[in-house]
């Protein structure tokens, strides 16, 4: 059966990174907060949170004087609005340094949108004319972030209100997740190709190269140890999901599960699920009706192998996600 449907069916929720104003703290420069419904009222029941806000944590106190960066876009300093002429950001970096350390049990991080602290792009650089550098950056926080954890799905509360980045960042953290405890540290080869075998769709829907290619690691052909081959499995599969799949992709993937009910069902019922297909490849209806549909068939019919597929419900079902995309 599929990995996720309600809470109560995962061990423990999963760890999951927040800027600390997103859960309703009061530690923006202006001693208010920036609350965000969405994380801390749906996301809250799936994950554990671990809130933190760099710039308190450097002390820079509640309410407090306007941040900003400036200089090199690529290497951006960080000064307070008012008072450019003191650079601040080794104080604010070496705060951070030890939260920064202790990260790896994370599957996710969720940063604050616009700020020069947390936020993930678009990032103003100003000149030292005043205007701002044509070329944007990261906040400074998850620029280091990003550098530490280049695996680690991060995303700004205000893109989770774009349905395919919220459902790629969601798809993200769970196969993350998913992925640390099947196979973790673990260096035996079965669990790496069992892993394979339950992902094998969702790898199609992003990209068929990179599933013949992961296909091609796992065959028994690489001299490489199984550490090593587990390493490149988990930056080759994270790196190919950090893009939403393409609606073609997934009408492919979907047609491929179609074969699977061949020899089952009548193909005037094949047709009709066909038809479903079509009319989501076209933007006529959303992703879970052609999903609903053809699981209703593979559950009856289909082997356990494709019913064990993480497409089917790569994160928890009640979140509706697959009825936004």
């Amino acid at each position: 059966m599929p990995l996720f449907h309600t809470p109560d069916q995962l061990e423990q929720k999963i760890p999951v990174g927040i800027s600390a104003c997103l859960l309703g703290e009061n530690v923006r420069f202006n001693g208010g907060h920036s609350h965000s419904d969405y994380c801390d009222k749906v996301l809250t029941d799936y994950f554990d949170y671990q809130k933190f806000c760099p710039e308190v944590a450097a002390g820079f106190g509640t309410p407090r004087p306007t941040l900003r960066l400036e200089g090199d876009p690529n290497d951006p300093r960080m000064v307070f609005t008012k008072q450019t002429d003191k650079n601040v950001s080794d104080v604010f970096m070496s705060a951070s340094d030890a939260y920064l350390e202790k990260l790896s049990h994370l599957d996710g991080y969720i940063v604050m949108k616009n700020s020069p602290s947390c936020g993930l792009e678009r990032i103003k650089v100003y000149q030292e004319n005043g205007h701002p550098h044509m070329q944007r950056s990261a906040g400074l926080f998850t620029k280091e972030l990003q550098r530490r954890y280049p695996l680690l799905p991060i995303e700004e509360d205000g893109r989770l209100n774009d349905p395919k980045l919220r459902e790629n960042f969601l798809l993200r953290v769970f196969t993350h997740h998913d992925f640390r405890h099947s196979v973790g540290e673990s260096i035996k080869m079965k669990d790496l190709i069992a892993f394979h075998s339950r992902y094998k769709y969702m790898v199609m829907a992003h990209s068929q190269p990179i599933y013949r290619q992961l296909g091609r690691l796992l065959s028994g052909n690489d001299p490489r140890p199984v550490a090593e081959l587990r390493d490149a499995y988990f930056e080759i599969l994270m790196t190919t999901l950090s893009k939403p799949a393409q609606r073609k992709n997934h009408c492919n993937v979907l047609m491929h599960l179609i074969g699977y009910l061949k020899h089952a069902v009548d193909v005037s019922v094949r047709k009709d699920i066909i038809n479903v297909v079509e009319q989501y490849r076209r933007g006529e209806v959303n992703l879970a009706t052609p999903m609903t549909l053809l699981q209703h068939y593979l559950k009856h019919y289909g082997s356990e192998y494709i019913n064990q597929q993480s497409y089917f419900a790569p994160y928890p079902t009640p979140l509706g996600i697959r009825n936004t995309v």
